[in-house]
């Protein structure tokens, strides 16, 4: 095999781990890099083992497996591993730019070799068939992620010596257009399934509709709406729809296989076959004791609508709120019946109005500022006085994320336990166990993680048409998926109302809006901000960064500058290639 470990893939050693295809069927195979590529294609059992290997790369670092660490409203725990890119001191060659290259070529890399030699082996023309345009799907895919941060990379479409990587960077354009001629060849293919229903064995694997979602999404990248809204449309003519059973329940095990999901990251719950986004999202008192690595921001939890869609307001709830110091505002988050002792520490750390405190009706007051919001809220975080049913042991308890903590795991007052409990911090619900669930292990969940699912094909659409001008056909897709959610329909009509629009830039910030609070935590949203070019203005605002949930600061981000929308060629990678020209604004 014609691998790239020792010049792209430096330090890389390929195994077979979780992987989008089939599951138990295809999970006891030799990895990858064992066998040569001549050997690669002598029998079909082979041929399936290559052709899964491509699949395997989705597994590998910053391809699909961690996506949370691309969430835009993610953020790490305390100072523990605050980002560089988060700080704004991050360099060319920083591990997230040589890992995100070394990765996706080696995807490439395995998908172009498919393409090469799989007529080689002892095919039917149809699997041969199958199986070359699933190969096509993923080179597509691989380039599609390169092309949206490093805009414009070198285009390798064979299998390739290690001496002959020597290329420079394409254009944006070329690269986009190499995406789409692979997709089209999937589209075009009459062999190449337009989806696989729930319960299938080879649910999972690329297909016809992800095909043409993944193309519409690259015509958004190049602006060409119309092109765009066509292939959207097809998605739905190929039979998917949105997940029905309830918002929170879309993200469960039980429904990883719904029509909603177009193409995602299979997993099952065992070493080296599942996620760790519970881990990384979960607390204490997540099965398995995990980790809360990664939170939400306070800023953007303020972000979420009331029921009726009129925006959330502090001062609505507790007049005064807005205009006072941020650190003061934690009298209104204590937990009733306070101590006199708690109450005096408050006083100290935080400088409270003693006299702003309810013994008796602290957490209701607190409570009233969440209920009514927009329901994706309480699916997606955990906020204050909320409950969460987790684990301690095996055993399952019901806990509430309280302050200050006091606990304990398994008695009265079953306080909610995480990593930080000194500080007071909105926790992810989205991907996280619940219950004293059979995973075996908390860095492995069986949870599926979406690559593309139907509701994001729906409000890409709407974003296509609205590009083109208002039209309320754009406002009825966007309130499909807000019907689903359970939040008010925008509506054309009755201007007095908060969901009323009528202009494309009114539009054009709702559909954006909607995007963000429907993929909160599944790694989307950074891309869009990247494409909108609004990364500095959603995640790098003055104040901006880790935020105690009344808004006090621990830390704040720093925006870099525009190039941290072009990101840097590796310098290992220069120091490989010297026709690799460094992007302006970056220093190694």
């Amino acid at each position: 095999m014609k691998v790239l470990n020792n010049i792209i893939l430096s330090g890389v050693v390929v195994t077979m781990v979780c992987f989008t295809g089939c599951r138990e069927d295809l999970m006891d195979l030799s990895p990858y890099s064992s066998i040569s590529s001549g050997n690669m294609w002598t029998t079909e059992n082979l041929a399936d083992q290559g052709v899964i290997g491509i699949y395997n790369m989705l597994n590998y670092s910053y391809v699909a497996s961690n996506m949370y660490e691309y969430e835009s409203y993610g953020v790490s725990a305390d100072n523990r591993d605050q980002s560089a890119y988060t700080k704004g001191t991050i360099t060319a060659s920083n591990g997230l730019f040589s890992s995100y290259w070394q990765n996706h070529y080696e995807g490439i890399h395995r998908a172009s070799d498919a393409i090469a030699n799989l007529n080689k082996a002892p095919l039917s023309e149809t699997k041969m068939s199958r199986l070359i345009a699933e190969a096509k799907f993923l080179r597509a895919f691989y380039y599609y992620k390169l092309n949206m941060v490093f805009k414009g990379v070198p285009l390798y479409l064979e299998p390739t010596e290690l001496e002959d990587f020597t290329k420079g960077q394409e254009t944006e354009a070329t690269i986009w257009n190499t995406v789409i001629t692979d997709l089209t060849d999937c589209i075009d293919e009459p062999n190449f399934p337009d989806r696989y229903e729930k319960g299938n064995g080879s649910f999972g694997r690329a297909t016809k509709s992800a095909a043409y979602a993944l193309r519409g999404k690259v015509y958004l990248w190049t602006k060409e709406w119309a092109k765009a809204d066509a292939d959207f449309a097809k998605v739905g003519e190929l039979g998917h729809k949105l997940f029905d059973g309830g918002y929170k329940q879309l993200f469960k095990e039980a429904n990883e296989q719904s029509e909603e999901m177009i193409f995602s990251l299979q997993c099952i719950g065992e070493s080296g076959y599942g996620n760790d986004f519970s881990f990384r999202y979960g607390s204490r008192m997540a099965y398995g004791s995990c980790w809360n690595t990664y939170l939400v921001n306070a800023d953007f939890v303020e972000t979420y609508e009331c029921a009726d869609g009129t925006e959330f307001n502090w001062n609505d709830y507790i007049p005064g709120y807005n205009e006072m110091d941020s650190k003061t505002r934690a009298v209104y988050f204590l937990r009733d019946n306070m101590t006199a002792a708690e109450i005096a520490k408050m006083k100290t750390d935080q400088n409270i109005d003693e006299t702003k405190y309810l013994p008796e009706g602290n957490e209701a007051r607190i409570l009233k500022a969440y209920e009514n919001r927009d329901p994706r809220l309480a699916a997606t975080i955990i906020t204050p006085y909320s409950r969460y049913t987790g684990a301690s042991g095996a055993s399952a308890y019901t806990y509430t994320l309280r302050w200050p903590y006091r606990g304990a795991d398994t008695s009265e007052p079953f306080d909610l336990r995480t990593d930080t409990n000194t500080r007071f911090y909105y926790l992810f619900r989205k991907f996280v166990a619940e219950g004293a669930t059979e995973i075996p292990n908390r860095s492995y969940s069986p949870i599926d993680i979406p690559l593309i699912r139907y509701a994001d094909v729906l409000l890409s659409r709407a974003e296509a048409i609205n590009e083109q001008g208002f039209s309320p056909s754009a406002v009825d897709l966007v309130n499909l998926v807000r019907a689903r959610a359970g939040v008010a329909l925008l509506q054309v009509t009755d201007a007095s109302k908060p969901t009323y629009v009528n202009n494309q830039a009114d539009m054009r910030e709702r559909i954006r809006n909607e995007r963000r609070w429907e993929f909160c935590g599944e790694g989307v949203n950074f891309f869009d901000e990247i494409r909108w070019q609004t990364l500095h203005e959603t995640k790098y605002f003055q104040g901006a960064g880790l935020k105690q949930i009344w808004g006090q600061p621990q830390f704040t981000h720093s925006w870099g500058g525009p190039h941290f929308y072009h990101w840097p060629v590796p310098p290992a990678e220069q120091q490989r290639n010297s026709n690799l020209v460094q992007v302006s604004g970056w220093i190694n």
